[in-house]
């Protein structure tokens, strides 16, 4: 009983309790309710007060753009009328002098009718007088023709042909003074140029040889160079292309052959095997070959350092490399570098002294003989094909005339090319710069003498100064003056295009005349 009451109870308490609470809920809800309602109200009344104020200053802000854009506006709208009051004040002005002009052309063209029928009865004055004057002169032309009896057209023809043999005496004088002036200021000026160019270059007087010398230490060596029934010697000249000659000279051994680049081959070869002690077939092969790549490499090294020296610049690697070979190859004695390097530099002076370019001119003159040690074409000149050479690596054309007709073997383009023909001919002409046999010396003048008393009417021929000079001694009573200056062309054209020869020949035809009397 006491557990049900309390249960009752607790049961009673309890729904008292959930009904206090939810009044109790009741009245904080309401409350909550009215706080955030006051709270909403608030809210709004901020959010209406600063939506105002936005809306002022941006009604202030609109108003002062609007204000300045109307400034602007109504500026630009000033301007435009300002502009348009000028226009209009310069078409006015315009028109104004237009107005003047207008009436001052009307008057002009009233002044200038008046000028014309001015100068029409002057035409008519003239024409009268001259009629008068054209009837005086027929009559005093009659009378003269009366007195000289003769016409006036035979009169006038006397008269041209006079004044035709005096124009023909007094032209042919002044084309000789003419003629005569210009060949002394040319060879005046050409005995300047290359007095001075020869005078600036200063060259080495070298001959090269065809065989080279090997020295040793000892004449023991000689037998170890030979090796077993000479199977070493055998070897080196099959792998170097020379001769190797072991006479009786001292401590030494000669290599001959036309190839300074083989013989320079075989030299160092042979100076690393004396120097290894092992000498042996296989192994001059291996030493040959190894030479061969360095000589190969001091080539290149030696071109670099020429174009250096010569100033030249952007060169084609494989050009350099072909003037390095240059310097292991010879012309009649003389060495093909030194040779190029002495015509570029006087290519330079020259070219400078004629007004040319210098440094294209050096650049010609070093590569004119490229042509000598290219290996592609043996068929073709050494010009030709030193041309064919600088035009596949880019060289200028000037250049490439002047190497491919300084032999004349193609036409000159370009003054450049005649700066090296004339260099060339100067550097392989110069004594001491190369050298002749004996027998192909005395070959050239008899050739010389044998063309020019070929010819008609000469006497004898005499070559001189070693074959610089030809003098022919012609018949007085056959050949003429006029005949012997055609004689000396045409003996100078038969040598240069029979005969090959360094340098100039000048060829000198005398004519004597001499008158013999008696007295007895």
């Amino acid at each position: 009983m006491d557990i049900l009451i309390i249960i009752i109870t607790g049961v009673v308490c309890l729904g008292l309790g959930i009904l206090m609470g939810r009044i109790l809920l009741v009245r904080i809800f309401k409350n909550q309710k009215a706080n955030a309602a006051r709270k909403a109200k608030q809210i709004i009344k901020e959010a209406e007060s600063k939506a105002e104020a936005i809306k002022r200053s941006k009604l202030l802000e609109s108003k002062e753009k609007f204000l300045e854009r109307k400034a602007e506006f109504e500026e630009m709208v000033n301007k435009r009328n300002r502009k348009m009051d000028e226009r209009d004040k310069t078409i006015r002005e315009r028109e104004s002098n237009f107005r003047k002009e207008k009436e001052e052309l009307n008057a002009g063209r009233e002044a200038l009718k008046a000028v014309k029928e001015n100068l029409n009865q002057q035409l008519d004055l003239v024409k009268m007088k001259k009629s008068e004057l054209d009837k005086q002169v027929e009559e005093h032309r009659k009378k003269l023709e009366t007195i000289a009896h003769i016409t006036s057209e035979e009169a006038k023809q006397q008269l041209i042909e006079s004044m035709v043999s005096e124009a023909r005496s007094a032209s042919v004088a002044r084309i000789k003074e003419i003629v005569d002036e210009a060949k002394m200021t040319a060879s005046r000026d050409a005995k300047k140029i290359l007095v001075q160019t020869i005078q600036r270059t200063a060259a080495e007087q070298a001959i090269e040889n065809t065989i080279s010398v090997f020295n040793l230490d000892s004449d023991d060596q000689k037998g170890q160079i030979i090796g077993r029934e000479g199977r070493n010697i055998r070897a080196l000249e099959a792998a170097t292309g020379v001769e190797i000659v072991v006479d009786d000279t001292p401590e030494a051994i000669i290599i001959s052959g036309f190839d300074p680049v083989r013989r320079e081959i075989a030299r160092l070869s042979l100076q690393r095997l004396v120097a290894d002690g092992r000498i042996h077939p296989a192994r001059i092969e291996e030493v040959v070959a190894k030479t061969r790549k360095q000589l190969e490499d001091q080539i290149v090294e030696i071109g670099e350092r020429t174009v250096i020296e010569m100033g030249i610049n952007n060169l084609h690697p494989e050009l350099i490399r072909h003037v390095g070979r240059m310097r292991f190859r010879s012309s009649y004695g003389q060495n093909l570098l030194k040779h190029s390097k002495e015509t570029g530099q006087m290519c330079a002076i020259m070219a400078a002294e004629m007004g040319l370019k210098p440094k294209m001119a050096k650049r010609a003159g070093l590569l004119h003989d490229i042509g000598k040690v290219s290996e592609e074409d043996p068929e073709k000149s050494h010009a030709l094909l030193g041309m064919v050479l600088c035009r596949k690596y880019g060289e200028h054309e000037a250049i490439c005339n002047a190497v491919g007709a300084h032999h004349d073997e193609i036409e000159m383009k370009y003054a450049i090319s005649a700066v090296v023909q004339a260099c060339d001919a100067i550097s392989g002409s110069r004594p001491g710069a190369r050298r002749e046999t004996l027998q192909s010396y005395i070959q050239r003048i008899k050739e010389l003498e044998t063309i020019a008393i070929s010819y008609e009417g000469v006497q004898k021929a005499y070559a001189m100064q070693a074959g610089r000079e030809l003098r022919v001694i012609v018949e007085s009573e056959q050949i003429s003056d006029q005949v012997a200056e055609e004689l000396s062309f045409k003996i100078s054209e038969h040598i240069h295009n029979e005969m090959t020869y360094p340098g100039q020949i000048k060829v000198t035809v005398i004519r004597e005349m001499r008158s013999i009397a008696y007295a007895k």
